[in-house]
């Protein structure tokens, strides 16, 4: 697997900004949209739940999770960009994600952030 197979993010040319600041230089934000986010929850793979068991004994990193969790914030930011785009907007400012366990049976990963109109100032 290659380095494309452990990044996220967004590629050039999105209609849709997406930024961990709360601001964007050259910029003033029009209007404030509000709060969005995009959100999924992903089961364990039993495959990879027995390989990572077999890893942890030997030590390294956990590549099949890794590249797992890699897709799913992938996907949680394509819904919050859909919905801040649904809604008129065309930036998140403050944009994060969260982590967590979902009743022990997968991961729920939350990408959040604020929803805005910016124009170049």
């Amino acid at each position: 697997m290659g380095i494309e197979d452990y990044g996220g993010g967004q590629g050039p040319g999105s209609d849709v900004l997406v930024v961990t600041t709360n601001d964007v230089p050259g910029h003033r934000v029009e209007q404030v949209v509000g709060e969005v986010f995009g959100l999924t929850v992903r089961s364990r793979h039993l495959g990879s739940q027995i390989g990572a068991g077999l890893k942890s004994m030997i030590g390294g990193e956990l590549r099949g999770l890794t590249k797992t969790l890699v897709e799913t914030r992938n996907q949680a930011m394509e819904r919050l960009v859909e919905q801040a785009r649904s809604r008129g907007a065309n930036a998140v400012l403050a944009f994060r994600f969260d982590v967590s366990e979902a009743a022990d049976v997968g991961t729920e990963v939350c990408a959040y952030g604020t929803a805005v109109v910016i124009t170049r100032v």
